[in-house]
């Protein structure tokens, strides 16, 4: 089992940054990749960004390609988002997932994760 512990939401104005952190805890040893999704309201849930956790290798929704980075800490067991140049249509709820088996689904896709967090609120004003 792994939990997942999101913190770093807020209300900020467009143009303004973010930082979200997503701590892990419990078999953190057995972490394949993590991914950040996120539901904006009266939408369903989607993807936003990717990462290998043992290699880093990322990868990124063209929504937010060039303004969001994910990142990670082994040591800590976290990964960030960092989310540059937000815009209203950036308003949502973001959770983290991870997966700790090897699954043929693609990394955008909800069912590659079996863990995922409360979820963290992201509020962008104009």
């Amino acid at each position: 089992q792994v939990q997942l512990v999101e913190s770093g939401g807020g209300l900020v104005q467009a143009g303004a940054s973010l930082r979200l952190s997503c701590a892990a805890s419990g078999r953190t040893s057995r972490m394949l990749d993590m991914a950040w999704f996120r539901q904006a309201p009266g939408k369903e849930r989607e993807f936003a960004a990717f990462i290998i956790w043992s290699r880093g290798t990322t990868y990124y929704a063209e929504s937010v390609k060039g303004r969001f980075t994910i990142s990670r800490d082994n040591a800590k067991n976290t990964v960030y988002l960092q989310m540059n140049s937000l815009k209203p249509e950036d308003t949502a709820v973001y959770y983290c997932a991870s997966t700790t088996i090897p699954k043929t689904t693609t990394y955008s896709s909800e069912g590659r994760y079996d863990y995922w967090g409360q979820g963290t609120q992201v509020t962008v004003s104009s």
